[in-house]
């Protein structure tokens, strides 16, 4: 089979049937076999019904969400070639043989672009419009690499073949970032095609703002350069250019002395920030470990930057902020505990000290979280396995 429309449902009886025959429209056009899967997701009006009647192979998927219907028709669709789109009329299946086309010249993933093509009055509100779809695709491009005009298109073609790399998991509306994003950071080839955007039929199931945030989370949670490493290393460096300017001597700024509250303020940054820091190299290596995420920077430290050279970092750092916290003790002993008049320096090493034992140990969980698993933890454990890999002389049971 050459072609599966997918199309999720939801109380759609009004235009279901409409996009089923806008499908068949579309399959007759192209000249190639294919099948209409529409996903009934909960509905409670008449939309299975209909769109059976249209000639439709419908599937149950009671579990709520854009993604979770759209996953249950990817497992049920058994063409070559994919093409999705919503059940409200808004999306032209009529000329899904344009979609085709780009696949069969080698695209793996070919997008609608509804700003390319044409938007009919009344068929987007003014904020999606201009605002909301507009903000989502281009800090999808700053953060993620793409290049495509349209994030949010409904309507889309894919190779079917390529499911398993994109290992789709979003149960909701960020399930189209999730698709384009992961497209886009894997290296597959991706396209446009503009279309036209027509005034739905029925009533919308979107809500505007929470989806808004939905798309936002997902956004950050597959940027960890974004969401850790850039304001981490703001933080820390800011903490560390303004420990240096004001502990040998103390500045002046605006006509007043550089008061021990503006160190403490300082040192937070320095903690602060290395922590934060250190969660985005702990994402990056994970994403790039375990999800099979590329990640040119992580690669191009991986086998360079070792345990060993984390160890040595951390060990250097405590090194030196307990050497300066035990002179600073020192002499504080030595004066008799009088009034401590080291602030700064001790600052200076108590968060050494502090950034130093972190290195240490992240190192250690690093080194873990780059290393490949070991164990299923969805599998039992086979403690005959286990023993041998520990013992290569103890014999495996058979």
């Amino acid at each position: 089979m050459k072609v599966s429309v997918v199309i999720p449902c939801l109380n759609e009886e009004e235009g279901v049937g409409k996009a089923v025959d806008f499908a068949w429209t579309g399959i007759a056009r192209a000249g190639c076999t294919g099948e209409v899967v529409v996903v009934d997701n909960g509905s409670t009006d008449r939309s299975a019904e209909i769109a059976a009647e249209h000639g439709a192979t419908v599937v149950v998927e009671p579990r709520r969400g854009y993604g979770s219907a759209y996953l249950a028709g990817f497992a049920a669709a058994r063409g070559e070639y994919i093409v999705i789109g919503d059940a409200d009329g808004t999306y032209p299946f009529q000329d899904l043989g344009r979609f085709l086309a780009r696949l069969d010249s080698g695209d793996d993933l070919v997008m609608g672009s509804r700003f390319k093509g044409t938007i009919h009055e009344g068929a987007m509100p003014v904020l999606n419009r201009y605002v909301g779809n507009r903000v989502i695709t281009r800090t999808l491009r700053l953060t993620c690499g793409i290049t495509v005009s349209d994030a949010y298109c409904g309507m889309r073609a894919l190779r079917r073949d390529i499911l398993p790399r994109l290992d789709l998991q979003s149960k909701g509306m960020e399930f189209a970032l999730e698709m384009i994003s992961k497209a886009s950071r894997r290296g597959l080839r991706v396209s446009e095609v503009p279309i036209d955007y027509f005034v739905r039929t029925g009533t919308t199931k979107l809500n505007r703002f929470e989806d808004a945030a939905r798309s936002f989370r997902f956004i950050l949670l597959y940027s960890p350069s974004w969401l850790y490493m850039l304001p981490g290393a703001v933080m820390f460096a800011a903490g560390c250019l303004g420990m240096l300017a004001v502990v040998v001597p103390p500045i002046d700024a605006f006509g007043r002395s550089s008061q021990i509250h503006t160190l403490l303020y300082l040192v937070a940054l320095i903690l602060v920030g290395a922590q934060v820091l250190q969660l985005g190299v702990f994402a990056r290596t994970y994403a790039t470990t375990h999800l099979g995420e590329p990640d040119a920077l992580v690669e191009r430290f991986r086998g360079r930057v070792t345990l060993k050279h984390g160890l040595l970092a951390g060990g250097v750092l405590t090194l030196g902020g307990l050497t300066s916290l035990a002179v600073i003790a020192s002499l504080w002993a030595y004066g008799g505990f009088d009034t401590l008049h080291y602030e700064w320096a001790t600052a200076f090493g108590v968060a050494m000290l502090a950034v130093g034992v972190q290195v240490t140990f992240g190192s250690f969980f690093l080194c873990l979280v780059s290393a490949p698993a070991m164990v299923d933890a969805s599998q039992p454990l086979d403690m005959a396995v286990l023993g041998t890999a520990r013992n290569p002389a103890v014999p495996r049971a058979s």
